[in-house]
C-alpha cells in the first residue's frame, strides 16, 4: 500500500468523520440517496433532508411507486431539482428491471438516471467493496494540491490527468476507509479557503503546500459575469387562498408548485381579467428577490394581489388555491417558499 493511501486511512480512523447518517451501512439504496444529496450540496444541509426522505421512501420500491409531487415536495428547498427527477426515474428503472436491486458493478450503476462515474464508483465502494477510483469536487481539490497539477477540473486534458492519478493511488484494501478518507480531507481541512495545512496528514508531500501555493491549486475556472434575468410573479389572493400553478416538466424548476409569471410589461389587473376573469381589489408590490441559478441571476418582482369578493377566479388545469400556510408545504421552489412563508407570517394582510 502507498504510503499516500496509508496515511490516509490512519488519519480517517482517528479524525475522519463516522457519525453521519448514510454510515456504517451496506445498504445501496441509503448510500446513493447520501450521494445524490450531497452533489453541490453541503453535509450539513443534507442531513435533516435525508432523514425526511429515507422515513418516508425507505427503499427503492417505495419511491419508485410514489407520486413525484410527493417526491419533490419532500425535496423543496434542497435545490437542483433535477436529482429528485432523476432518483424517482432511477428507482423505478430498477424496480421494473432489477426488482428493485442495485447492481453492484460501478458501470452498471452508472447507466442510472442522474448518476456519473464518481458517484457510481462511492455507490460501487461503500455498498459493495468494490475497488474504485471516485473524483468529486473535494478530491479533485486534494489531489490537485498534492500533486500539483496544473489546468482546470472539468477541463478534458486536467480531468483525464486526476483521473489517471485517482486510479493509480487506490489501496488493495481497505478501499471504504480510503475513499472516505478522501472525502472527509477535502471537506475538513484540504478545504477551498484557508485549508488547515498543518493538520493534514500529507503536508510532508505536498507539492502544494512545499510551495506554499494552496491557493493556486486547483487552477480556477475563469469567472463570467452572470448574466440576469427578471420576471414578475404574482401572488393572487382570493378569500385567503393563493394561487399555484405547476411548472412545465422541463426548465427552471421543472414540476414543482409555482406562482403564476406575468408576461413582461404587462399590468397585473389587465392580466389577472384577461386570464381569470378576477377583478382586483388591491395590489401591492414587494422589493425584489434576488435567486441565484448555476448558469444565471433570476431577479424575482412579486405582486400581491386581492380579488374582489364578488369576483370569481376560473382556475385552469394544473392550478390549485391554497391557504398560505399550506401552499408554503407544497413542492414549490426556494424563493417561493419564502414569499408564501412571509404572507403566511402577515396572516394573507397586504403590506
Amino acid at each position: 500500500m502507498s504510503t499516500f493511501a496509508t496515511r490516509l486511512i490512519r488519519w480517517q480512523l482517528r479524525h475522519g468523520r463516522h457519525d453521519l447518517p448514510w454510515q456504517r451501512t451496506r445498504d445501496p439504496y441509503r448510500i446513493w440517496l447520501s450521494e445524490v444529496m450531497l452533489q453541490q450540496t453541503q453535509v450539513a444541509t443534507v442531513v435533516p433532508y435525508f432523514r425526511r426522505f429515507l422515513a418516508r421512501f425507505p427503499d427503492v420500491g417505495s419511491l419508485a411507486r410514489a407520486p413525484l409531487e410527493e417526491v419533490l415536495t419532500l425535496w423543496s428547498g434542497l435545490g437542483y431539482y433535477s436529482r429528485a427527477r432523476n432518483l424517482h426515474a432511477a428507482a423505478a428503472k430498477l424496480l421494473e428491471s432489477r426488482g428493485g436491486r442495485f447492481p453492484r458493478r460501478r458501470e452498471a450503476i452508472e447507466t442510472l438516471p442522474g448518476v456519473g462515474r464518481s458517484t457510481a464508483a462511492a455507490i460501487a465502494v461503500f455498498a459493495f467493496g468494490a475497488r474504485e477510483a471516485i473524483l468529486d469536487g473535494n478530491v479533485k481539490r486534494v489531489l490537485a494540491r498534492h500533486f500539483a497539477v496544473r489546468g482546470v477540473p472539468g477541463e478534458r486534458p486536467t480531468e483525464n490527468r486526476l483521473w489517471k492519478i485517482a486510479e493509480s493511488l487506490l489501496p488493495s484494501k481497505n478501499i471504504r476507509s480510503y475513499t472516505q478518507a478522501l472525502m472527509d480531507l477535502g471537506a475538513t481541512l484540504c478545504t477551498r479557503n484557508r485549508p488547515t495545512c498543518g493538520q493534514c496528514p500529507l503536508k510532508k508531500t505536498c507539492r502544494a503546500n512545499a510551495a506554499g501555493k494552496t491557493d493556486a491549486y486547483p487552477q480556477p475556472r475563469p469567472r463570467k459575469a452572470l448574466p440576469v434575468r427578471t420576471a414578475s410573479l404574482l401572488l393572487l389572493l382570493r378569500e385567503g387562498d393563493v394561487l399555484l400553478e405547476k411548472r412545465p416538466p422541463a426548465g427552471i424548476w421543472g414540476g414543482l408548485w409555482c406562482l403564476p409569471e406575468i408576461p413582461r410589461g404587462e399590468d397585473p389587473r389587465d392580466y389577472c381579467s384577461r386570464r381569470w376573469g378576477t377583478r382586483l381589489a388591491e395590489v401591492a408590490r414587494l422589493p425584489a428577490v434576488r435567486h441565484g441559478f448555476t448558469h444565471f441571476i433570476l431577479n424575482i418582482h412579486p405582486v400581491v394581489c386581492r380579488a374582489s369578493p364578488a369576483s370569481s377566479l376560473v382556475s385552469e388545469p394544473g392550478q390549485v388555491s391554497l391557504p398560505p400556510e399550506d401552499a408554503v408545504r407544497a413542492a414549490v421552489p426556494a424563493p417561493v417558499k419564502r414569499l408564501l412563508a412571509g404572507l403566511s407570517d402577515r396572516g394573507s394582510r397586504l403590506p
